[in-house]
């Protein structure tokens, strides 16, 4: 079955790592408030095993911020969190007197932009190792419990879906908030990420 090894894990992990850093500090300057993301740990399975992953989502409602993408390779890139930690990464670009306790439609918007920024920086490794373009949906923001989540990744269609799964969490401050990214893929958009990053680590050992 294909699916990324530790090594080829450990090297996408160096690249989403650099694309974090890089959302952070834009976090942190939007906000006035330090804004630190873990360096991520990466897996890759068949579709059926996301579950497993999701299980900080067992109970209560999950929110993700779902961004589709296509191109060389096509598929669907999800930021997940729970409700608590929603309203938590959204009160970062308010003003603490502004600061709301619930999602509200403000909050809502704000949650969508920086799911969009991270998304996009995930994406953006994606075609920078294809050297290839790849266009992004409008990120929509769902609210649902994680059997419902899970229900409406079920596509239609022969090919094999895979999920490719970032752990990580953002510090703001003293505060902490986990999440999940989950990037589903198809088989052959899958085998070509695999290519790719094999070809990078390639590149990056010198030629005798």
């Amino acid at each position: 079955m294909i699916g990324l090894n530790e090594n080829q894990s450990d090297a996408l992990a160096e690249l989403i790592n650099i694309a974090f850093g890089l959302t952070a500090a834009k976090l942190s300057e939007i906000s006035g408030r330090r804004v630190v993301l873990e360096p991520p740990i990466i897996v890759s399975h068949p579709i059926e095993g996301l579950a497993k992953d999701m299980d900080l989502f067992s109970t209560g409602e999950i929110v993700s911020i779902h961004q589709v993408f296509s191109g060389v390779f096509s598929g669907d890139a999800i930021l997940c969190l729970n409700a608590e930690g929603a309203v938590r990464l959204s009160n970062i670009l308010v003003e603490e007197s502004l600061q709301s306790k619930q999602l509200d439609t403000s909050n809502a918007e704000i949650l969508t932009e920086i799911g969009n920024m991270l998304l996009s920086a995930c994406l953006g490794v994606f075609g920078n190792l294809l050297q290839m373009h790849v266009s992004f949906s409008v990120p929509e923001l769902h609210r649902e419990s994680l059997q419902q989540f899970l229900n409406s990744l079920v596509v239609s269609g022969e090919e094999v879906k895979y999920a490719v799964v970032i752990n990580s969490s953002f510090k703001i401050q003293d505060s902490e908030v986990a999440g999940r990214i989950a990037i589903v893929l198809g088989v052959s958009s899958l085998e070509r990420l695999v290519q790719a990053i094999v070809q990078w680590e390639g590149d990056l050992i010198p030629s005798k």
